[in-house]
């Protein structure tokens, strides 16, 4: 039987109230680690990609919550194949108080979400990553007091990473602008639903094939890999497609002085990104790798009424 419950799928699951409440929750649970919250609640992973820094966020922050987690591969839950969506989804919900997912079609998380009881976390999909975007903006944040104004340029394929910075971003009043070679842009729906967020917050939004123009005064440089799980086959073509989309010291060197780096990781040494950016005094990478951990805690907490 279908309970009323908050999934957060899309960073729009929130509105900007409830992304800065969760940023505030988001440092005390920094400060105070381990708590009680989650004793006798149990999450389910449900992941159809490999994951390092989600699966092991989510893992230990279950745990530093006080609940129980476990990993569930498609051995186990081949959603839509050994077994429906629909089944899986109400399963599940017998035996868990919450559920999240990494797959590789976003509409298998919208229907676990459809058809569970329990409230389902989107843990990547190929339209968005949620949890991703909230932990980089709250990461921003951190180092300097407000994000509001703030320009993040965003260089590479407007993808999945892209797109749910895009929401967020402009829902707190942060400018983005988006450098990637033509065919790479981002979705044009996603973009759109970014624009009516950045009237409200008076930021702006940029999509441009330049990214040196997208760097320059920047407060913020990111990047991705240039092909994500599932696209390693196009690996060798978009290396060359993109070869322009790399942040260096020049790139770097347009920004602002006190420009932070950003990269969600795994990272392609050499080809996205260089040694000396991500390992000098700009990047923020494992800053906000970190800081995943933290922001996932208070949106389990959120969807849990906590």
């Amino acid at each position: 039987m279908k309970t009323s419950k908050k999934d957060f799928l899309s960073v729009t699951d929130f509105n900007a109230q409830e992304v800065r409440e969760i940023f505030e929750k988001t440092q005390g649970l920094k400060k105070n680690r381990f708590q009680d919250a989650f004793k006798n609640k149990a999450v389910g992973l449900i992941f159809q990609k490999p994951s390092l820094r989600t699966r092991v966020s989510f893992q230990v922050g279950v745990w530093q919550l006080g609940g129980q987690c476990m990993s569930l591969s498609p051995a186990e839950v081949n959603i839509g194949v050994r077994e429906s969506v629909k089944d899986a989804a109400q399963t599940l919900s017998r035996y868990l108080d919450m559920i999240v997912a990494r797959v590789f079609k976003h509409k298998d998380v919208e229907d676990l979400a459809t058809h569970a009881t329990i409230p389902v976390i989107n843990g990547l999909s190929d339209l968005y990553h949620p949890c991703q975007a909230l932990g980089d903006i709250f990461t921003v944040q951190e180092r300097r007091g407000s994000v509001k104004g703030l320009t993040l340029a965003f260089i590479g394929d407007g993808n999945n990473v892209c797109h749910s910075l895009c929401h967020a971003a402009a829902m707190l009043g942060m400018n983005v602008r988006v450098a990637s070679p033509k065919g790479f842009f981002p979705h044009k729906e996603v973009l759109s639903s970014a624009q009516v967020l950045a009237s409200a917050t008076g930021s702006q939004i940029l999509v441009t094939t330049d990214a040196r123009e997208a760097a320059q005064g920047a407060d913020v440089l990111y990047t991705d890999v240039w092909a994500s799980m599932g696209q390693e086959r196009e690996a060798g073509r978009r290396a060359r497609i993109f070869r322009k989309y790399q942040i260096n010291g020049d790139l770097v060197a347009l920004a602002k002085k006190d420009v932070l780096v950003m990269h969600c990781l795994p990272a392609h040494r050499g080809a996205e990104i260089t040694d000396e950016v991500i390992d000098g005094p700009h990047s923020a990478v494992f800053d906000e790798a970190e800081n995943r951990l933290h922001v996932q805690k208070a949106i389990m907490l959120k969807l849990l009424g906590k």
